[in-house]
Order: structure tokens, then C-alpha cells, then sequence
């Protein structure tokens, strides 16, 4: 067969075909560079969840904690009643906590996933029979409409996890602009932003001695592969995870090993030997750098929280008129 010919067109349908529009785009630009929510298929969902179980990896257990240690503390800036509305809902570990803790008048999950999502809610109906749990389908990174049933409940917007130092700055603005709109004035929102610290500590959870943060990245490679109909060569391709002290991030990376053709859509995408394919930065912040960005995107400070090592934090934010 030859490799250099045109690949047939796959059918795509809407969200491949979005899929598809973002894939050659970032294969077009000089740097390439591809959002991370293509990393969270099936599989690439399964590969996180291995990551936040692995020793090098801080974010997941330390939020945990401090989810944990600061619940009463919580409780009580939360109001009695309130609709909890998580953006990007995923695995409930960390909403159960709050539901355990405080006096919920409904759980309002919001994610792309449809079918997670409602698998998801079906399991806390189940376990929280007097919880009312209203599933939304949408990308919670853009307005959406609440259920009818919560509109006159106070609201608390949940964003756990650390992923809006997945956003550059001013697309977390934008994010932290657009959940206050949807939320309301005088909402609470609970954030997880992850601190600056020691750069061994990130370089080790971000490059694991399993190698399984290195499957996760390529792990996009093989989703573009089966859903588009590339032909990427993973083993032509290696995981880089580096910090950039300037802009106070990490960056994960998928380098080129040799002078590379790689074909799908009938389109064709060079690489250079030693050139990157960048999949995602995760911004560290001090607390009084994610204070200002919060204010800034119309939200006041409250509370924050950390863990004993303070090597991630819980922030409590009001929404502004």
C-alpha cells in the first residue's frame, strides 16, 4: 500500500466533525498545538483516573484532603437549600464529600458526555434518594441554561480538580465570566487551583516512572487514528512534560523523533525531526495571583483553603453584580 496516498474521507458525524475541525487546525500551525479535551475518550478517561493514583501525582489526593479537613468549614458558608452545579462533571469522588457534608436541595452535573453523565447521576439518585439530580449535555466552558427547577435556589457552582489551569489566563477569565452569568449574583463557587512549588515535584507528576502520564498524552494520537483516520506512527512520537518558569506552567508535549508525514482527512501534516506537537499547559498559581484573576473576572474571594504541604488549594468566590 502507499503510505503517501490520499486516505478516503471518514463520515464524520457533529461532534467528530468538530473533533476533525480542531485536529487540522492545530496540525496547520506553527507551533502545533492541541487542546487537552480531546485526551478524555474512553480510554484516555481510564489512563487519568490511573494518574491520579500514582505516587508522584499530588492534585487528586491533596484536594481530597482538603475537601476532607475543611468540610465543616464549607458547610458553613454554604446556604441550606442550594443547587450544586458542577462544571465538567467527572468522577464523584470529590462531589459525594460535599453532598455528604452539606444540606443540598439539588445536584445540577454539567459535561459534553451525555451518556457518562446520565450513567453518572443514575449512581447518586441511587445513593442520595432524597437529592434531586438534574443532568445537563453541554460545554461548560460556554452558556448554557440551568433546569427550570433550580432557577430559584440559591446556586453553588463546583469546579474541582485544577482544570481551569488548563485555560491561558484569558480563557480562564472568560470561563470564571461566563460560569458567574450563569450562576447569578451573590453564587458561591468552589474552585481547585493547583499552587506554584518545587520544580522536581511537578517534573516527577507530570513524567511518571510507569510511564502512564506518557500514554495518556499519546493516547490522542490513537483517538485521532481511529476516529479520523490517521496514521500516526505512536512509536515515532515521545512524551515530554517540562515546566516554563516564565509563564509559570507546565507544558506537555508530543516530540517528533525523526523527519515524519502524517496523513488523515486526505490532508498530509509534516514534522520535523525534534518538533512538538504541544497537547496541554497546566498553570500553577500563588494564591494571591488566582485572587486577582478571580477578581478580575468579577468574582470576590471569600475563603481558600490548602493542604498541609500547600501544594494545592480550595478557593470560595462570590459572584459580583
Amino acid at each position: 500500500m502507499n503510505i503517501h496516498a490520499p486516505l478516503a474521507a471518514v463520515p464524520l458525524d457533529e461532534n467528530a466533525s468538530d473533533f476533525a475541525a480542531d485536529v487540522t487546525q492545530a496540525l496547520s500551525q506553527h507551533p502545533k498545538k492541541l487542546s487537552p479535551k480531546y485526551f478524555y475518550d474512553a480510554a484516555g478517561s481510564e489512563l487519568f483516573e490511573q494518574i491520579t493514583r500514582l505516587p508522584e501525582y499530588y492534585p487528586t489526593r491533596t484536594e481530597l484532603e482538603i475537601l476532607r479537613a475543611r468540610g465543616s468549614d464549607i458547610r458553613a458558608i454554604i446556604p441550606k437549600g442550594a443547587a450544586l452545579v458542577e462544571f465538567g462533571a467527572g468522577a464523584t469522588t470529590k462531589v459525594r464529600l460535599l453532598l455528604n457534608e452539606c444540606e443540598f436541595g439539588a445536584y445540577v452535573p454539567v459535561d459534553i458526555s451525555g451518556d457518562f453523565l446520565h450513567a453518572q447521576a443514575a449512581e447518586l439518585r441511587a445513593d442520595f434518594p432524597a437529592l434531586n439530580v438534574y443532568p445537563v449535555t453541554a460545554d461548560f466552558t460556554a452558556a448554557f441554561a440551568l433546569p427550570d427547577a433550580v432557577q430559584a435556589m440559591p446556586k453553588v457552582g463546583f469546579f474541582p480538580g485544577s482544570t481551569l489551569g488548563n485555560f491561558e489566563p484569558h480563557e480562564a477569565c472568560a470561563f470564571l465570566r461566563s460560569a458567574r452569568a450563569i450562576l447569578g449574583p451573590g453564587a458561591l463557587m468552589l474552585i481547585g487551583i493547583d499552587l506554584e512549588k518545587d520544580e522536581k515535584l511537578l517534573h516527577a507528576a507530570y513524567n511518571d516512572a510507569a510511564g502512564i502520564t506518557g500514554q495518556f498524552n499519546k493516547n490522542v494520537l490513537v483517538r485521532i487514528n481511529r476516529e479520523l483516520g490517521g496514521d500516526f506512527d505512536l512509536s515515532a512520537f515521545t512524551h515530554r512534560a517540562i515546566y516554563n518558569r516564565e509563564r509559570h506552567r507546565i507544558e506537555m508535549h508530543l516530540i517528533a523523533r525523526k523527519p515524519q508525514t502524517v496523513h488523515l482527512l486526505g490532508r498530509s501534516f509534516t514534522f520535523r525531526a525534534g518538533e512538538s506537537l504541544h497537547t496541554e499547559s497546566s498553570y500553577k498559581y500563588s494564591l494571591e495571583r488566582f485572587a486577582a484573576l478571580a477578581r478580575g473576572s468579577g468574582w470576590t474571594p471569600k475563603a481558600s483553603w490548602t493542604d498541609s504541604d500547600k501544594q494545592f488549594s480550595v478557593h470560595a468566590l462570590v459572584a459580583g453584580e
